[in-house]
């Protein structure tokens, strides 16, 4: 038999929150994020479950060609857009959309002849301070780009900081961003998840919600479920041993756990080498035949330990779950001191997954 360790994607799931997020979106088209391997979830599996979406956000080049070779004829945004003029041959015959968001990609695709045009989405840095053009600078650029020939369509988009957080929101950078957009008659992309669910007043032409259709929140007050999300990945495995542990006695590298009194517990066939977070201390939330307990000690490599002490019924090949259906990923991630999206895209090449 092959290791128990499972992650389960649930593409009705997928299905499901991509149909919140195009609801909440009102007549906003919908770029679905399927960066890092659709978040962990598997690139082609995940598109194909939001096939109903108006286009994808990716970030390499390989990954748009993935979807062009595998017959999706969305439309497809780079972004970080192009890193060399080499490949702007293939941008422009796979019909990607990439992201300006330096000046000196404008003029680079100012200079250059392609067979036919390509449309660009320019991003304009409003306070994330990471990718974007100045906002002084924008309707300069925006105006080189409209002369270029190899140049079609133009989508202004900037990316918000705090709009997770409700005490900063979004506000100063919308003010940034409508300065900077003014008299310009240019579609908008603004919305991420958080801003999607959470600020109608960004909504623009497209949205671009990205973990919210994994089924995880975006705010770290409030879990998906509470917001109508599914949860689209289950990671499970199975208890492979269970020992006592008297009072006194320690488990794991350095014995981080010391047993207060005599204990029972049990051994999961999942660590750190599989993407559950080694810095996941004791009390990290696992559920054990569908009953909440908690890891114990340190994380290794392929295994954890969880205290069995409050399931008695539990046994060698028990199911656990790690995160997902009955435990939300954000609980997990809340835990170890991450975020849900950490824990998603950092499953490992050598779990097993099974599509239902």
């Amino acid at each position: 038999m092959s290791r128990p360790l499972v992650a389960r994607i649930d593409t009705a799931a997928l299905a499901h929150n991509l149909g919140l997020a195009r609801r909440l979106a009102g007549s906003a088209r919908v770029l679905a994020v399927v960066k890092a391997n659709g978040y962990g979830h598997g690139l082609l599996r995940v598109a194909r479950a939001l096939r109903a979406a108006d286009g994808f956000a990716v970030l390499t080049l390989d990954e748009a060609e993935a979807l062009r070779a595998a017959g999706f004829t969305h439309p497809i945004v780079l972004l970080e857009g192009f890193f060399h003029p080499d490949e702007l041959p293939a941008i422009a015959h796979w019909r990607l959309q990439p992201v300006v968001h330096r000046e000196d990609q404008a003029e680079i695709l100012a200079r250059t002849r392609l067979d036919h045009r390509i449309d660009v989405f320019v991003k304009v840095d409003t306070g994330m301070h990471r990718l974007g053009l100045s906002p002084r600078r924008l309707k300069e650029v925006v105006e080189l780009l409209q002369a270029a020939e190899s140049v079609g369509s133009i989508t202004l988009m900037t990316h918000f900081a705090s709009a997770d957080e409700f005490e900063v929101g979004v506000a100063e950078q919308m003010r940034e961003f409508r300065q900077a957009a003014e008299g310009l008659a240019l579609p908008v992309s603004l919305a991420n998840s958080a801003a999607l669910m959470r600020y109608p007043e960004t909504l623009g032409d497209w949205v671009r919600p990205g973990i919210m259709l994994y089924g995880a929140s975006p705010f770290a007050d409030e879990p998906g479920g509470h917001l109508g999300l599914l949860p689209a990945m289950t990671l499970e495995s199975r208890l492979i041993a269970q020992r006592p542990l008297r009072r006194g006695e320690a488990v794991g590298y350095g014995g981080a756990f010391v047993a207060p009194k005599d204990m029972r517990i049990g051994i999961v066939a999942c660590g750190y080498a599989d993407g559950y977070p080694r810095h996941a201390g004791t009390g990290t939330p696992v559920l054990v035949e569908g009953q909440h307990t908690r890891t114990l000690g340190r994380v290794s490599m392929d295994m954890l330990c969880v205290d069995l002490t409050p399931i008695p019924n539990a046994h060698v090949g028990s199911v656990v779950t790690l995160w997902g259906e009955g435990l939300p990923v954000e609980e997990v991630a809340a835990s170890a001191g991450t975020i849900a999206y950490e824990l998603l895209t950092a499953i490992a090449p050598r779990v097993r997954i099974e599509e239902h």
